[in-house]
């Protein structure tokens, strides 16, 4: 693994203080390569007594092993054959729908990209500090990066560091590359697909989805809007510029307005009953909401 970067500028610690006491569940059972917390398909010798773990704030008291934290002074679990990690793969749609909203050319900032970087980032510490392991997909047009899961803290710097290395490239479709993740992969987990979706291979993209389903792995689907993608603009005559190299074109917002809404809210609509339909948890997520408060509302609803 190349040598790990400083910390990434899409990482606030001090933000994510007001998360500590939350986790990442699953709403499925997994399976995973060693103990942790989730329920696991691996039922054989359930209650069975296999191993410790160290406690992890907020965990149940009544799971402390007071017996070792008497004799050793540390505070561990006990662990046992029916429970297993969380194995994450984060995968991130770089194609250039993605850099709507951005202030310039240069910089993603404002964009669905940087608020994806966000998000990713702060799941991922998430996860880590969970004791799961979290891995990571870039995908624009192709699988352009893909990190397997892992467990250090080594490891999720590193994720991190190419997370806030992202950069968007014109792409439309998202079949192929989720089929060749899927072809890497072999063990159930959890996908995490941030997207905003806007694709032309919309049901190619589910189909590929459904082969993580499949496989009995969970998947939840981010879907990212910026604001201004909800209703146009204000103004007399615009000029829209396709960030895949669609091409220009030039309009008055106001004889295309309502046509818009209509064709953007079936677009929306479209991606939650394929998400829904195809066994895939849901979440349409605006980007003129905090991330922070993003997450803290995904981590509640995770738990029930």
């Amino acid at each position: 693994m190349p040598t790990v970067a400083a910390a990434s500028r899409f990482l606030d610690m001090h933000a994510l203080m007001a998360l500590e006491h939350m986790r990442f569940t699953t709403r499925h059972r997994i399976e995973g390569t060693y103990s942790g917390r989730h329920a696991s398909r691996q039922l054989g010798g359930a209650g069975e007594f296999v191993d410790y773990r160290e406690y992890a704030q907020g965990e149940d008291l009544r799971r402390l092993d007071w017996k070792v934290l008497a004799r050793t002074g540390k505070a561990y679990v006990r662990l046992f054959q029916d429970e297993t990690n969380l194995l994450c793969t984060l995968a991130i749609d770089a194609s250039g729908s993605m850099r709507f909203g951005a202030d310039g050319d240069r910089d993603t900032t404002g964009s669905k990209l940087e608020y994806a970087q966000y998000l990713a980032t702060a799941l991922s510490h998430v996860i880590q500090r969970g004791q799961d392991q979290v891995g990571l997909a870039v995908i624009s047009g192709e699988l352009v990066e893909h990190i397997p899961p892992g467990g250090t803290t080594s490891h999720v710097t590193f994720i991190q560091d190419a997370i806030e290395k992202i950069a968007t490239r014109p792409a439309v479709r998202m079949a192929a590359p989720l089929r060749r993740l899927f072809e890497k992969t072999s063990q159930r987990g959890v996908l995490l697909l941030m997207s905003d979706f806007l694709v032309d291979d919309l049901d190619e993209m589910f189909a590929a989805v459904r082969l993580f389903r499949h496989r009995q792995s969970e998947v939840i689907i981010i879907h990212l809007v910026h604001p201004d993608e909800e209703r146009l603009p204000a103004g007399a005559a615009f000029r829209f510029v396709g960030m895949a190299d669609e091409g220009i074109v030039h309009c008055s917002p106001d004889e295309i307005r309502e046509l818009y809404r209509q064709r953007f809210e079936a677009h929306a609509a479209m991606v939650r009953m394929l998400s829904l339909s195809n066994g895939c948890d849901y979440r349409r997520v605006s980007t003129a909401v905090s991330y922070l408060q993003t997450l803290g509302g995904f981590l509640v609803d995770r738990t029930g």
